[in-house]
């Protein structure tokens, strides 16, 4: 049996951190919280995860900085931006597809978030 995949979610509002940590780790992933981007990563320093899941707001910074900062130490490394802002898909496009791997409004239903996961990890 493969050993399971580590995601790290960043999200400042705890329902959100701990549902999809519930779900996911359901879904037989290792997951990390982090409820800001000084937490994503002290976690990135303890090691690479195989996916970075975060929402764009966040309290002291926002996702894309963080992200930003993901894709420099790591550039094949997947990420999902998972957002209440929602984007038309001529914007995602323009501006956000060479930032993350993917992009997921926050009302998406959980099974397309976990299978979205799943594609995400191969």
């Amino acid at each position: 049996m493969p050993a399971p995949k580590h995601i790290l979610i960043v999200d400042d509002e705890a329902v959100i951190l701990d549902l999809l940590a519930e779900v996911l780790t359901l879904a037989g992933h290792r997951v990390s919280q982090a409820a800001t981007v000084a937490a994503a990563r002290k976690v990135l320093a303890d090691g690479r995860p195989d996916l970075v899941i975060t929402d764009l707001q966040l309290e002291q910074s926002d996702g894309l900085a963080l992200l930003a900062e993901v894709k420099a130490a790591h550039p094949d490394l997947p990420t999902l931006l998972l957002t209440g802002v929602l984007f038309d898909e001529e914007t995602v496009e323009a501006r956000l597809r060479d930032k993350v791997s993917a992009y997921l409004p926050k009302t998406t239903p959980l099974k397309f978030i976990v299978a979205e996961v799943a594609r995400l990890l191969g």
